[in-house]
Parts: C-alpha cells; structure tokens; sequence
C-alpha cells in the first residue's frame, strides 16, 4: 500500500509548484513536506520531484499524482452516496486537472463547467494547450481528462465525439485595404494571404497553415508571424490590422456584423473535430462531468460527417 501522507504531499508540491506553498496548504512545515516525499521516493525507488522554479514531477511523479486525484474522487463519491462512512471535513475537495484549448474554453466549454460546478462540489484545474496537443498531457499523466482534436483511440482513455469547430479567416477592412487590394481572383487573394502578416496563438498554432494547405498553398515559409497567446488580444490584434487569421465563426459573430472584421474567402472554411477524453479507471467519478460536456458541445459544434 501506498504512503498516502507522502502522495498527499507529493501532489501538493507539483500542485502549488513548491515546497513552501505545498506546506502551508498541508498546514505543516516545509521540512516536513521534504522529508515525506524523501521516504515516498525511497518506497518507490525513483526520483518524484525535480526541484526547481517551480517543482515539477517527473513521469511516475505525475502518475502517482494523477493516482491521489482519482483517489479523491472515489473517496467524494463515497461521501456522497454513504455520508457516514466519510464524514464532511474528514477529507479534501477533489480537484480535477484538465486540458481544454482555448477556443474551446472561450466558447461552448465554458457552459460545461458552469453547469457541473452548479451540481457537485468537485474543484476544476484547466490548463490551456493546442487542440493537437491536448491528448499528450493525458498520455504523460499531467491531466485526466482532455478536449483533443485526436480521435485515434489514446492508451487507457475512453474517447466521445464531440463535434466540429468551423473556422474562418477574416482580417479587417483596413489590412484589406492595405494587403489585398491589388488581388483580382480567390486564387490571387489566397497566394497573397500565403505572404501577408498572419496571427497565430502560440507556436503550437497551426491553423492558418491547415487552411492554406486546404488550398494548395505553403504557408510555413512565410515568417511574418506575429503570436498572441490571448484570445480577446488575438481577436483584438485582427480588428486593428496586425495580421489576419483564423477565427470560430461563433466567437466572432458580432465583429463580422458590424464590419470590424471581414471573411477573406467565404465558403473556405476550417473544420476542427473535437473529442473529449478521459482515463478509463475514472470512468465513473467523470460521468456526470463527460454528460455535461457531451450536452454543451451539442449546443455549440456542428455534427461531425461521417
């Protein structure tokens, strides 16, 4: 059996990022949050924690703490279904860490959280990452569950299909003006776009490479790439004429109405699949987690084609 006073502390540490945070969450010494781990590391015969700014987890660190949440979680469920088995206050709010990309999270995600939060008492842990990217965190043991853009079935996880996100590329008026003026066809316009200022998210974005692809063209040659890793600012950089980019057509509905945003080439749109995964042995502890997201994505993504 596992130490579950060091696992306690071990995920507190690559939680809160270090020893002294970790401890005063612990409500003991940060010696005592080192010299729990110590014996953990000497039980297991490998090292946990990389030391650093901030700690991190290695590979078996990261599983044996993702091992502590799902632990929490079965331990809530038993609270709730027997109550005098696991009294209130005898052990800690579970904390669920997941991946989302951030178009996800700025659009229909946010209706899934709000609707679980409303009915449980579980606590959400989101990090951000690429779409492409999101099902390595699971992989790795960093997250338990993921919105990914990976249908192929991912070692230990249950995977539901969520959808399509439909993109589009706009740019505004001006940047219109200014860059593609001169283009007297859609074929001139897209070789155009191909070398003109593009936003890109973060160096994970591959968006606007997808859609030029779809239209015969390379863009991974064109370095005038400017990267804003905040939706409002990304969207915000396209309305003043930075660069053009990929959007949700949702997230930008009202922008493409009022005329601060243009569609570049309308009826060449990007579909982006969304799925939703998690770890099989959590099936049950995120069942009611996996229905409200599998309702909120029916709200906002188009079916997926067959």
């Amino acid at each position: 059996m596992f130490d579950y006073t060091g696992l306690e502390a071990l995920a507190a540490v690559l939680r809160e990022g270090s020893f002294e945070r970790a401890a005063r969450k612990l409500h003991v010494t940060p010696s005592a949050v080192s010299q729990r781990i110590k014996l953990l590391e000497e039980r297991v015969g490998q090292v946990l924690v990389l030391r650093g700014t901030p700690c991190r987890g290695t590979d078996a660190g990261r599983r044996l703490c993702l091992h502590v949440e799902q632990v929490a979680l079965l331990e809530n469920d038993l609270r709730r279904k027997s109550p005098e088995l696991v009294p209130e206050g005898q052990t800690a709010l579970p904390t669920l860490k997941l991946a989302v990309n951030a178009d996800s999270l700025s659009t229909w995600f946010m209706d899934a959280m709000a609707a679980f939060t409303q009915d449980g008492n579980e606590l959400l842990d989101i990090s951000i990452d690429d779409q492409d990217h999101t099902a390595k965190r699971i992989k790795e043991g960093e997250v338990m569950a993921a919105v990914t853009a990976t249908g192929s079935a991912i070692a230990g996880c249950n995977t539901w299909s969520l959808g399509r996100m439909r993109y589009i590329a706009v740019a505004s008026p001006e940047f219109v003006q200014r860059h593609l003026a001169d283009a007297a066809s859609d074929r001139e316009l897209a070789q155009t776009l191909a070398q003109a200022p593009m936003m890109y998210y973060g160096r994970k974005d591959s968006l606007q490479d997808q859609w030029l692809h779809g239209l015969g063209l390379d863009g991974r040659r064109n370095n005038a790439r400017h990267f804003l890793p905040s939706n409002q600012g990304y969207t915000r950089a396209v309305e003043l004429g930075m660069g053009w980019g990929m959007h949700p057509a949702q997230l930008i509905a009202p922008q493409l109405a009022s005329g601060d945003l243009m569609e570049l080439l309308p009826g060449r749109d990007l579909y982006i699949p969304m799925y939703w995964a998690h770890t099989r042995n959590a099936q049950a502890s995120l069942q009611r987690l996996t229905d409200c997201i599998i309702q909120a994505a029916a709200a906002w993504l188009e079916p997926m084609h067959d």
